[in-house]
């Protein structure tokens, strides 16, 4: 097997999503790729990586990273070249400031749960308010922008600038300084903690509640 690397990607705007991100892309040479293999490639495929601030024009127009453009697209079952890649963005949850976008596959994955849930259930219309009333499906123009509504700018207090940061299969959009603040906090927890603390542990089960 062989990386091969595109080399860094900056955003439209040059912002970026910090210096030295690439794009790998994984070939195997010699064989066809084991049904493995290409569950691993489209895993990788998959997961956003970076952050990115990006300008906001006065119709709520803003450019989306090219690297997050690239794993919306990949994620579009129904895209191809010349079609405008489709996603969700979810809104609903009052608690949260900041918005929460899905790429078709990834919220696929909820709504399949959802349905496995009962009917008439407290989850399950719950769940159906949170991620089919109150969400907004749009997609990509050619020039790589989506338009955010009012009533979504107006929720986590957008106005000129929006800060981007991926979330694993999902992307987040703040209000810079909303983010600033809740990044702080995040800050405060770690320095916190003991000097010999690694958040690695996290990955051997314990999810830090």
């Amino acid at each position: 097997m062989r990386a091969q690397s595109d080399g860094p990607v900056k955003g439209d705007d040059d912002s970026g999503l910090g210096s030295g991100s690439s794009s790998i892309r994984f070939s195997f040479q010699g064989s066809k790729s084991t049904g493995a293999e290409k569950e691993a490639t489209r895993d990788v495929a998959r997961r956003f990586r970076g952050e990115g601030l990006q300008k906001v024009d006065s119709k709520g127009r803003v450019s989306i990273p090219a690297l997050f453009r690239r794993v919306v697209q990949a994620c579009d079952p129904s895209w191809t070249e010349g079609l405008a890649p489709e996603l969700v963005i979810v809104y609903g949850d009052t608690r949260r400031e900041f918005l929460e976008c899905y790429t078709i596959e990834a919220i696929e994955e909820v709504d399949a749960k959802i349905d496995a849930l009962p009917r008439g259930s407290v989850g399950r219309k719950t769940l159906e308010r949170l991620f089919h009333g109150q969400s907004f499906p749009t997609s990509i123009d050619e020039t790589g922008r989506l338009v955010l509504p009012a009533k979504l700018r107006q929720k986590i207090g957008i106005d000129k600038e929006a800060y981007f940061i991926a979330a694993g299969d999902t992307f987040q959009i703040w209000n810079p300084e909303t983010y600033e603040a809740d990044q702080e906090k995040n800050d405060a927890w770690l320095c916190d903690q003991p000097d010999d603390f690694d958040p690695l542990t996290f990955l051997d089960g314990d999810g830090g509640a």
